[in-house]
């Protein structure tokens, strides 16, 4: 049979999606075009085994962004701005940010390290992320998205009877 897999991302409702397709050792060059044509955004081709870790990155990662925009508007609400303001600010930078990231294909040190003055509120603030685990809790959660997107596929393939003692752990 001619299958493409694919994990979207919510993204895709609003044409801004990043997919990964995964076509089966049958699917042709044109049912590839034709996948991608079926999402706006980024489609990228990896290999089968790769979907979980598609899944834990870019399936689950919309909400981590989401938590992300939540936490630095509620920081703006806590220096004394507008919940609106804190809000609209907050998600215009993360979207600003991923543009110019994707615009300039920098590395994302690069960019940073263009933001953080020497002795500066940037690199203040970047010091707090660090000493508080910010990039160990990222790792963290999409390793674990990873580790139950793999859980799930093998629930998947399971007979009823395993699935019953795989659901009483």
């Amino acid at each position: 049979q001619r299958i493409i897999r694919t994990m979207p991302n919510t993204p895709c409702l609003v044409g801004q999606a990043a997919v990964g397709l995964a076509p089966g050792p049958f699917a042709t060059e044109e049912d590839v075009l034709i996948a991608q044509a079926l999402f706006s955004g980024l489609c990228v081709r990896v290999a089968e085994k790769d979907l979980d870790a598609v899944t834990a990155l870019s399936g689950s990662g919309p909400a981590y962004v989401y938590i992300f925009i939540e936490a630095l508007a509620d920081a703006g609400v806590r220096a004394g701005l507008s919940r609106q303001v804190a809000l609209q600010l907050a998600a215009q930078t993360v979207k600003g940010s991923a543009q110019m990231q994707i615009s300039t294909q920098s590395h994302p040190a690069v960019l940073k390290d263009q933001v953080c003055s020497p002795g500066g509120t940037t690199i203040a603030a970047v010091e707090a992320l660090e000493v508080n685990g910010f990039r160990a809790a990222v790792l963290s959660a999409v390793s674990a998205a990873n580790q139950r997107a793999i859980e799930m596929g093998k629930a998947a393939a399971l007979t009823e009877k395993e699935k019953e003692e795989v659901n009483k752990k």
